[in-house]
This record gives C-alpha cells, sequence and structure tokens, in this order.
C-alpha cells in the first residue's frame, strides 16, 4: 500500500474518507484562482512567442544548460527548448509540438491562438459565466470559423509541370526564416523534393525518402538538392578511386573480419607456427570474403560496420572500392535508391541482390579535409538529399529547420490541394464570421462567440506589431473592408507595399494547417478551462 497517497479512516457513521500524507508540505490552489493561474501562465508563453510571427518577426537565443547554443524562429523548437515548469506551461509546449507533428508548421500561431483565448476566457469568467460555458461556446465557435475556412477556401492545382504556385506557397513559409537571403532557391529545392518522392495519385509523400544533410562552411546560396543519397563518409583508402561510374553495389551489414571462436571456447596460441597457422587462416578468411564480393560483380562495397586495416589493404589490392561505418538509415536509403538488397551474410551476396548507380564520387569542401560522398543517377530516383551550407553551426541547424517547415507545407498541400490566404486575412473572415453568428443565439453563448472572435484577431494583431504598422488601426480597416468588399483575401501587409490583397502576394496556407490551429488551440484552452484544482509539492521542499 506503500503508493497510496494516504490513510483510511471511517467517521462515525461507518463512512471511509481519507487522510491525505504530508498534506501541509503540499501546495493546493482551487476553483477560480486555478482558473486565473493558468490562464497567466498560458499568456506568459503566448507572449513570448508572439514577437516571432510573420515575416518580420524575431529570432529568438536559446541557451542550454550546457552552454550551447540555438537561434531560432521556429514556434516549436523554440517551445522545446525553453525550460518551463508550470504544468500547464508544459501542455502549450506540447500543443505546438502536435501542429509541427502533424502539419510541420503553424507552430507559432496555433500558440499565440490559445493564450489569446484563455486571455478572452479570464474577461468572461470575471463576468461571472462559468467555465464549462465558455469552454462549450468556444467549442461552437471552432466549428463555425472552420465552417468559414472552409467556405473561403481555393481549390490550389498540384501540377509537378508547374511548380511555380508550388514555389510561392514555400516561399511564404520561409518569409519569416533566417534562410530568406536565397528564399526562392530554398523553396524550390523543398519543392523539387518533396514531388520527386510524391505519388500524387494516392496524394502521398513518403518523408523517409528526404534526407536533409548539413555541412558547415561555405554560403548558404551553395546549397543543393542531390537527386540520390548523400554520405557523410569516404572512401575507406586514400588510394580508393574518388569517382566511379556504372557502380554495382554490394550493401553489407556484415563485418569484414574472420569469424570468432564463441566466448565460451578458449584458443591458446603457444608457439609461432600455431600463431602463423592463425594468422594464414585469417588472411585466407580475408581473401575468400573480398573475393565473394568481387564475384558477385560488385564495384563498391557500402559496409554498415568498420574492417581492420588488413581487410582496407586486401580491397584495395583487389581494386575493389568500399566506405565503412555507413549507418542504418543510410543503407536503407541507399538500398531503396539503388534497387539493392541489403545483405547481412557473405554467403548470400548474389549478383541480383546489387544496386546500381549511374556515379557515385567524392566532393571535398573548401580547403578543410571535409569530404562526403555522394551516389546519384540511381535506378529509384525517388530518394533525394538536400544539403544545406552555412557559415556556422547555427545557421545550418536553423536552416535544416525551416526547409523541414517548408516540405511539410507542400506535403499538406499534395495531400488537402486548398488553400486560404494568409498574412491574418483568414483569420479576420472567420473572426467576421463568428461575430456575426453571435448575434444569432440567445444563450449564454453568445459571450464566448464573441471573446472568441476577439481572440483571432490575435494574430493578424501580431502580425502589424511586429512590421511595425498601428495594430489596431491596421485591423479595424482591414475589417471594415472585408465587409464592405466582401473580399476575404486582405491582410496584413507586412512587407509595407501599400497593397493588402495577399492574392497578389501569393501569401497562402494551407486550409488543413489552418484548421488544425483552430481545432488544436480549442481543445487545449477547453482542458485548460475545466481544471479546478492543482495540488502540487510546494517549491520549498
Amino acid at each position: 500500500m506503500s503508493a497510496f497517497p494516504g490513510t483510511f479512516a471511517f467517521d462515525e457513521y461507518g463512512r471511509p474518507f481519507i487522510i491525505l500524507r504530508e498534506q501541509e508540505k503540499q501546495k493546493r490552489i482551487t476553483g477560480t484562482d486555478a482558473i486565473k493561474s493558468h490562464i497567466l501562465a498560458a499568456r506568459q508563453i503566448a507572449s513570448t512567442l508572439k514577437t516571432s510571427l510573420g515575416p518580420k518577426g524575431l529570432d529568438k537565443i536559446m541557451v542550454s544548460g550546457d552552454g550551447d547554443v540555438t537561434v531560432t524562429n521556429d514556434g516549436a523548437t523554440i517551445m522545446k527548448m525553453m525550460e518551463v515548469d508550470h504544468e500547464i506551461g508544459k501542455l502549450m509546449v506540447q500543443l505546438s509540438q502536435s501542429q509541427d507533428d502533424e502539419i510541420g508548421d503553424g507552430t507559432t500561431g496555433v500558440v499565440v491562438l490559445a493564450g489569446a483565448l484563455l486571455e478572452q476566457a479570464e474577461g468572461l469568467i470575471d463576468r461571472g459565466i462559468h467555465p464549462i460555458r465558455i469552454a462549450d461556446g468556444f467549442e461552437l465557435a471552432a466549428q463555425c470559423a472552420v465552417k468559414q475556412l472552409e467556405a473561403i477556401a481555393v481549390p490550389f492545382p498540384i501540377d509537378p509541370q508547374n511548380k511555380e504556385p508550388l514555389v510561392q506557397i514555400a516561399m511564404t513559409t520561409l518569409g519569416s526564416k533566417i534562410v530568406n537571403k536565397c528564399h526562392r532557391q530554398m523553396a524550390e529545392m523543398a519543392v523539387d523534393a518533396v514531388l520527386n518522392v510524391a505519388d500524387i495519385e494516392k496524394k502521398d509523400v513518403n518523408f523517409e525518402l528526404i534526407k536533409i544533410e548539413t555541412k558547415v562552411g561555405g554560403r548558404m546560396e551553395d546549397s543543393v538538392l542531390v537527386k540520390g543519397v548523400v554520405v557523410d563518409k569516404t572512401m575507406s583508402h586514400a588510394q580508393m578511386p574518388k569517382t566511379l561510374r556504372d557502380v554495382k553495389l554490394a550493401i553489407l551489414t556484415c563485418p569484414f573480419e574472420p569469424p570468432k571462436p564463441k566466448t565460451k571456447h578458449k584458443l591458446d596460441v603457444t608457439s609461432a607456427e600455431d600463431y602463423r597457422a592463425l594468422r594464414e587462416y585469417e588472411q585466407e578468411k580475408f581473401v575468400e570474403m573480398v573475393k565473394m564480393v568481387k564475384d558477385a560483380g560488385a564495384t563498391l562495397a557500402i559496409c554498415q560496420w568498420g574492417f581492420d586495416d588488413e581487410a582496407n589493404h586486401l580491397l584495395l589490392q583487389h581494386e575493389l572500392p568500399a566506405v565503412r561505418w555507413v549507418g542504418g538509415p543510410e543503407i536503407e536509403l541507399i538500398a531503396i535508391a539503388t534497387g539493392g538488397r541489403i545483405v547481412p551474410r557473405f554467403e548470400e551476396l548474389t549478383a541480383d541482390k546489387l544496386g546500381s548507380a549511374g556515379l557515385v564520387r567524392e566532393i571535398s569542401f573548401g580547403t578543410s579535409k571535409d569530404k562526403m560522398l555522394i551516389i546519384e543517377e540511381c535506378l529509384n530516383s525517388k530518394a533525394v538529399t538536400i544539403l544545406l551550407r552555412g557559415g556556422n553551426a547555427m545557421i545550418t541547424a536553423e536552416a535544416k529547420r525551416s526547409i523541414h517547415d517548408a516540405l511539410c507545407v507542400v506535403r499538406s498541400l499534395v495531400k488537402d490541394s486548398r488553400i486560404v490566404y494568409g498574412g491574418g486575412a483568414s483569420e479576420i473572415s472567420c473572426s467576421l464570421a463568428v461575430a456575426k453568428e453571435a448575434d444569432q443565439l440567445s444563450t449564454l453563448e453568445q459571450y464566448a462567440f464573441r471573446s472568441f472572435a476577439v481572440a483571432l484577431e490575435s494574430i493578424p494583431l501580431a502580425l502589424a506589431e511586429n512590421s511595425g504598422l498601428h495594430p489596431i488601426e491596421t485591423l479595424s480597416e482591414l475589417k471594415s473592408r472585408q465587409v464592405a468588399e466582401n473580399c476575404p483575401n486582405l491582410g496584413v501587409d507586412c512587407m509595407l507595399t501599400g497593397d493588402s490583397d495577399m492574392k497578389k502576394h501569393n501569401v497562402v496556407e494551407s486550409l488543413h494547417s489552418k484548421k488544425q490551429q483552430i481545432l488544436l488551440a480549442t481543445q487545449l484552452v477547453k482542458m485548460i478551462l475545466k481544471i479546478d484544482d492543482v495540488r502540487s509539492k510546494n517549491q520549498g521542499d
């Protein structure tokens, strides 16, 4: 019974009750105070992220306990690296994480929206409305907003021949990131990578086939998309050829070494003859292994494990180039790309299990000894690798996160090709629709509806603020214009071009991502509003 938090006792009527252990050491908040404390925590986190929303959003520096520095604009990464102690803060972190896992983009927006909803809920609680009624009202309002999103969504043509519209969308995603100095190039790389591996008929994109490699040094403009596999390894011997054409690859997961005696047997070498015999036996085995690989017709051995210098020397003598210590995911990717089979034992190696590639070359970077292998012109050209360059590790890491967001957006469009306009335009349109719906309601939920409409406006307000515009003036003007012109494409002109029509700017977002943002934020807010009792250990203990 040690895990039980207290002891059982019975009152004079025989009714059981529990006496909780260490009650004086616990902190307890109940009722409205609990909800208020949660709202405060969530608002603080949302206000931290608010400034990194939009193309003029600012980056954050996160320093981990052991001094690692990360500079990022990606909502999910900021949330993951923030040291959050408050239990509600942790829920917000999971919220951005689930948006990242599901869509890959919109991680900042979803947290800002949840914070704004909770801020509005606080005002309603102060007016004496029960939290459950607020939560139910928010749920209905979210459904109304999603309905409006579907009404204003525009079909989007996915045509591998005409990539321009997709590139524009990827550029929208990358607009707020550090990579926007080679904005277009990155967007094109992301689109090409997705279209290479996408199955347009099935509306499916297998992300396993897209690998992102980073290499410090060089400019960001030197980043390339390789139709094949890039492995951060070199040929095992410096004198092996650096470029191979029409290669047959043997993909091995067995080590190049003679069979070892099992641990329970002991091998005594007592004389020089015995040692010589053992050495000859090992040599024989090595030669046999190399011969097996050569006989199968392989011209390059890719090995998951290492091999010692003797094997390396033999491979060089037999003119069989090899790469050692290639990791598991890379081995799989090479097998998919070259159409080869992964062979676990030398005896099983046959000619039909070899993969084939048109070109395998080693590239070196700058003046350093950094080298990488590129396997290109493969049978199955679906596997692609994005090789990112940058001045330092922080920039390449942030470029990797940015390109991941762009890949995710293009993928969600392949899956559901409807779009809404960005720049806060769709949020303003939903806000107007929800506010209009509120006037039709006669129940208490109409207050929640109006608050939901105000919360939706937090996104365009944050965008305007981050762009150096007057937030309230900008929002009022956009709302009145959207109603007067019946045009849901009008959003915040972040780039100060003087035109608010997001259609002309090509600022678009996938409908799926926007719907998910509203639904996830509302779900979390409902959950937080239903918590009215928190017990936690006192900080002093």
